[in-house]
């Protein structure tokens, strides 16, 4: 069974943590809607593949995003293990109210470093998104409830082009007072490279937030995702976003592939001697898995690097067949 060959680099960080958003970022981007009993298959199986940071769904209206209208039911079926961390992403005060109703007890809020994006995908100004996630996080933090704070569009915007780096540190800093936890700095694009990386976590941390509390949630549209982790990983950075098979589809770029890889993510991580507590063959193996029920192959080098060298269930996707 292949493996990457261990050479660990100075300076780098001996643990990463991978926040897992393939059932929420990923599924929702995607034009199929996939049934909740395999959302929560999916769940489970990320679970025993090591996963312990893992966002299953968002309750936002279903009329917004119909790929996850069944929320609560995703929420009622999908049980962590101990240490694991089940978290939603909510759009508003109802949103974390349905949450807590569905026994959640971690949260995700979403802001956007452009107004052309927040238009597009919040329904409302930038700082319109600022105050409303504010007030999200503010009454979460009163009921005890940790919140993880996205910061779209922050290294390039489909309409608006570049992205001043000040708007992203503000909104980041705004979202750090407010209570969040994590900020999270999204490539929703994918259009980063390593130089603006490594600028926009430093700014971002002179801005106030600590690089503990900093991740990066990439997208791999110009195939830059591994390089962007590997210049965070050497400024500091030591958590980031991935979904299982590269799983997600951003509108708003043409050809975009989605999401990092999360198999493609642990593979280098664990050449580098980075511990993530995460088995890469099993990742792979589920994302052979997930593209055998929905009938297409996953933009996963490494799943498909595995599933040819007879490390998956399959290296062959055919149509979509019932789960197992």
């Amino acid at each position: 069974m292949p493996i990457p060959r261990t050479e660990p680099e100075a300076g780098l960080p001996a643990h990463v943590r991978i926040f897992e958003v393939g059932p929420r970022d990923g599924l929702q981007a995607e034009a199929d809607i996939i049934p909740a009993d395999v959302k929560i298959e999916l769940c489970r199986r990320l679970f025993d593949a090591g996963v312990r940071d893992l966002e299953i769904t968002s309750f936002v209206p279903p009329a917004w995003i119909p790929q996850l209208a069944d929320a609560a039911e995703v929420a009622a079926g999908v049980e962590a293990p101990a240490g694991a961390r089940r978290v939603a992403l909510v759009p508003n005060l109802q949103g974390l109210q349905r949450a807590r109703d569905s026994g959640l007890r971690e949260v995700s809020v979403v802001v956007s470093a452009t107004d052309t994006f927040a238009q597009a995908n919040l329904n409302t100004t930038r700082e319109g998104a600022l105050v409303r996630a504010e007030e999200v996080v503010v009454a979460a933090v009163s009921a005890c409830m940790p919140v993880r704070g996205y910061v779209s569009m922050a290294f390039g915007d489909p309409w608006e082009g570049e992205v001043a780096v000040d708007l992203v540190t503000t909104a980041a800093r705004r979202l750090h007072d407010a209570g969040c936890t994590t900020i999270a700095l999204g490539d929703t694009i994918g259009v980063a490279t390593p130089g603006l990386t490594t600028r926009v976590v430093a700014e971002t941390i002179a801005a106030g937030v600590p690089v503990e509390d900093l991740a990066l949630h990439l997208h791999d549209t110009y195939g830059q995702s591994l390089a962007n982790v590997y210049a965070a990983l050497q400024a500091g950075v030591t958590e980031f976003d991935a979904a299982v098979g590269g799983l997600g589809r951003c509108p708003y770029a043409k050809g975009a592939t989605g999401n990092l890889p999360t198999e493609d993510l642990v593979w280098m991580l664990d050449g580098l001697g980075i511990q993530t507590g995460i088995d890469v063959h099993a990742l792979a193996a589920t994302t052979l898995w997930l593209s055998r029920i929905r009938g297409v192959r996953a933009p996963s080098n490494v799943a498909t690097a595995l599933a040819a060298a007879g490390a998956g269930e399959t290296a062959s996707i055919t149509p979509k067949e019932t789960m197992q």
